[in-house]
């Protein structure tokens, strides 16, 4: 766990980073595969609407206690009652199993809620049967979608007045598309059925998405902010580490709310059965996992993209760039200046340290401090005057005056 703040820490200060917004068009080419792969399955397989979006009779036989072959059972119960399309048998807990199929009179549903009672061995009094018109289904269908455009519509409006731009109401609402296309491309792929709670799971995850990308973007504006102000990064620059800077507290977030999601999903599809908890909770599970990845890696490299071309963001990088560039020269020329120094130094001081010796005729050696000294005088770019190279002993008196 130590390890794990310190790499929180890390990316919070900016000694570690993540290539976020820099690696936009890898992003990018993710969502648009995974967005592909939604579309094939929304247009190739299509959604599985449940009886009350689609309608028809629902039927359930309680109390069961021999379940061995139920679907063929119920199966073919139904059909030697009624010339039905499709029937969809499936178990419910322990003892309850559910029917659905398709359109029926109110005889044709008593006549096989007998039937079942007698298949399965209970009471009649345990077999219920509900028609559900598709109109009912139709309205639920309206009303979530004027929901759904009155939710986008508020958004929108409320994120142009608090970040003072629209171009983050832009990016949050591609990413909310993304979150959409991407939970009903995998209720079309997995053929899971769509039902109310559904619907209601899915406007849940919209919040969710809107308020993790809002936490990102508010962390985005303060990093620009000063960014603008003191001209040390780019925006880009910034808006990258304002993602590392959320990028832990989006992932102990959703990880957070996945948990309990996930052990409902678990337990409602091992235990109870299909039903109203677990169509909710597929919508959550696979909601909050899509929208943790669109608002780090969709949605703020979006509102970077989009706000690159302002002048004024132009106008920023550039200087940002230009001084950084020139730093950098002058670091260079240190660099090299220095590194001449040390070698003229090093090789002064082996002469030194080599002069010859013998013949007693020979003048002693030049100390390192005497040698370091001259060499300073001409390496660091002044060429000393010949008397001050020569020491102050050595330099000639002057006359004095009579």
């Amino acid at each position: 766990m130590s390890r794990f703040s310190q790499f929180g820490n890390d990316l919070y200060s900016g000694k570690r980073s993540f290539r976020v917004v820099q690696r936009r068009r890898f992003w990018y080419t993710v969502s648009a595969i995974l967005v592909a792969i939604s579309l094939i399955g929304l247009f190739g397989r299509g959604l599985n609407f449940g009886i009350e979006f689609s309608g028809g009779t629902e039927l359930r036989v309680s109390d069961v206690t021999n379940l061995e072959g139920y679907e063929q059972r119920a199966t073919t119960a139904v059909d030697d009652n009624v010339d039905t399309q499709t029937t969809t048998v499936t178990r419910i807990g322990d003892t309850t199993v559910r029917i659905q199929t398709g359109d029926m009179t109110a005889q044709e549903a008593e006549e096989i809620r007998a039937d079942l009672a007698t298949e399965f061995d209970v009471p009649v009094e345990s077999v219920t049967s509900s028609l559900v018109g598709p109109s009912w289904g139709q309205s639920v269908t309206q009303r979530a979608m004027i929901a759904l455009v009155v939710f986008l519509v508020l958004v929108t409006i409320v994120l142009s007045f608090y970040f003072r731009t629209w171009k983050m109401a832009v990016a949050a609402l591609i990413a909310l598309v993304h979150d959409v296309l991407f939970t009903l491309g995998v209720y079309a792929l997995l053929g899971i059925e769509v039902s109310p709670a559904s619907v209601i799971g899915f406007l849940t995850i919209l919040g969710y998405s809107i308020y993790d990308t809002i936490v990102v973007f508010d962390k985005v504006r303060e990093n620009t902010e000063h960014a603008m102000d003191t001209e040390t990064m780019t925006y880009p620059e910034a808006a990258n580490l304002a993602v590392n800077q959320t990028f832990v507290r989006s992932i102990n977030t959703s990880i957070v709310a996945l948990l309990p999601v996930g052990a409902i999903l678990i337990v409602g599809l091992t235990l109870i059965g299909p039903g109203t908890l677990v169509d909710l909770a597929w919508a959550l599970f696979i909601g909050i996992a899509v929208g943790t990845f669109s608002s780090i890696f969709i949605a703020t490299p979006i509102l970077a993209h989009l706000r690159q071309g302002e002048p004024a963001i132009r106008k920023h990088d550039a200087k940002v760039l230009k001084r950084r560039a020139r730093g950098e020269a002058r670091a260079e020329r240190q660099q090299a200046a220095q590194a001449d120094l040390e070698e003229l130094q090093g090789g002064v001081t082996e002469a030194g340290e080599a002069s010859p010796a013998g013949d007693g005729d020979l003048q002693p050696a030049t100390s390192g401090a005497s040698a370091t000294r001259a060499a300073s005088g001409s390496v660091q770019g002044r060429q000393l005057h010949p008397y001050a190279q020569r020491g102050p002993r050595n330099q000639p008196r002057r006359k004095k005056r009579s």
